[in-house]
């Protein structure tokens, strides 16, 4: 009778301890990762070959941070043969599927759910009509007209912020350099076709060659079909010099250009929540840029804009003397530039490397003392690096006014530490 009891209880035992892991509310798996896939060719022009060996470095350095996988191959067969059922996001580098078997399969995987995303030249033909869905009902755009030469920056209007490639944008921001081309279809009259961003008419004119630069006109550069989960994007052409087949620019040298890779990345492979990076600096903002240890403000002597005006320190003022925009070069540098003038930037004296050589205001003309590299320590604050020189914007270790800003060798001190502030 008691080992009846005993067995008995044991069993109601067993029986509460399921009941209660049953109850228990169970974690959520970690999302997985969604896998992307970049297809290339890189056996035509030097610029695309560049283009595609920076995607297949940059792109696999920010996989991890940001949600999924990267995997690059130049086997387009995979559209074909089935083997890109397997990842979310499909990349075209810098060609587009040949053999009909290859459209085929890409079209099939469109229509079932895929996503893309291509660059620059994917989108090229003078033969549109030889692939119909793709170029004129996908993308959209028909044939190629006209291109920019030689490859440069753009300021790009965003006319879509709705958008999550696009919603973490400013309203204009400075490219990367690229080669630019237009289309023979209005993109403006597709209704399927949202336009994300535009070249914008501060960009005029938009070339180096006389007879390659566009004047005036409107060119599409970012968009979207709304039927597909797909983007497009008119850049992927680095500048080049071809007879020593060196590159001269980096396609991923604007963070805001980056920004809209990786949210729209995120929108394609099923990760919504994109969310803008802590404190990034806006390309159209206005900022005062406080000192963290004396809390002055980096001032242009009397608000002049003249070359060689003294960039000191003085208390701040709110003054349009203490304002600057902080405007895209290339490879991560920025110039700074003065809100009196903004052809106006922070320059070190005479091209000088070395230490308390003072900073003036000089019209650029994008010599590398005329830029600086960002360094982000903490909310809001910065320190900047000569590109000529690899040394620091630095302030006087005293409040006094009229004291010249200087570059010094990078010595992670609060003298070289500045707090950013937008202004309206």
């Amino acid at each position: 009778m008691h080992a009846i009891r005993s067995g008995t209880l044991r069993i109601l035992a067993l029986l509460a301890i399921l009941l209660t892991a049953l109850s228990v509310p169970r974690a959520h798996a970690a999302a997985q990762p969604f896998k992307v896939l970049a297809l290339y060719n890189g056996t035509y022009d030097a610029a695309h070959i560049s283009f595609v060996h920076e995607a297949n470095e940059w792109f696999p350095e920010q996989a991890a941070q940001n949600g999924f996988t990267y995997t690059a191959s130049n086997n387009w067969d995979l559209l074909a043969n089935g083997g890109v059922n397997q990842y979310q996001v499909v990349l075209f580098l810098d060609d587009l599927p040949q053999t009909a078997a290859q459209r085929t399969g890409f079209e099939s995987y469109m229509r079932g759910g895929g996503a893309w995303m291509g660059f620059h030249v994917s989108a090229f033909t003078t033969d549109a009509q030889s692939w119909d869905w793709y170029h004129n009902q996908f993308l959209g755009s028909g044939n190629f007209v006209s291109n920019t030469w030689g490859p440069t920056t753009a300021v790009l209007k965003v006319e879509d912020h709705t958008n999550p490639a696009t919603k973490n944008l400013p309203d204009t921001f400075t490219s990367s350099v690229s080669e630019w081309y237009s289309w023979s279809n209005d993109l403006r009259k597709n209704p399927d076709i949202k336009i994300l961003a535009s070249v914008d008419p501060s960009s005029f004119p938009l070339g180096t060659d006389p007879n390659q630069t566009w004047y005036d006109g409107y060119y599409p550069i970012l968009w979207t079909n709304t039927k597909y989960r797909m983007l497009y994007a008119n850049f992927g052409h680095n500048a080049m010099d071809y007879d020593t087949n060196t590159t001269l620019s980096s396609t991923f040298a604007s963070a805001t250009q980056n920004r809209f890779l990786l949210d729209g990345l995120k929108w394609l492979g099923g990760a919504d929540s994109t969310q803008p990076p802590a404190d990034s600096i806006s390309e159209t903002a206005w900022y005062t840029v406080r000192n963290t240890a004396n809390g002055t403000c980096v001032d242009a002597k009397a608000a002049a804009t003249a070359n060689g005006t003294a960039i000191q320190q003085y208390a701040c003022n709110g003054t349009t003397a203490q304002q600057y925009q902080f405007r895209t070069t290339d490879s991560g540098y920025v110039r700074v530039s003065a809100r009196g003038n903004p052809q106006q930037v922070l320059d070190v004296t005479d091209r000088s490397t070395a230490d308390n050589a003072p900073v003036q205001l000089w019209s650029y003309s994008g010599g590398q003392n005329q830029q600086w590299q960002p360094v982000r320590e903490a909310a809001g604050r910065y320190h900047f690096v000569a590109r000529h020189s690899g040394r620091c914007l630095s302030a006087a270790a005293t409040a006094a006014d009229g004291l010249r800003l200087t570059q010094r060798t990078c010595d992670g001190s609060a003298a070289q530490s500045f707090q950013l502030t937008a202004q309206s």
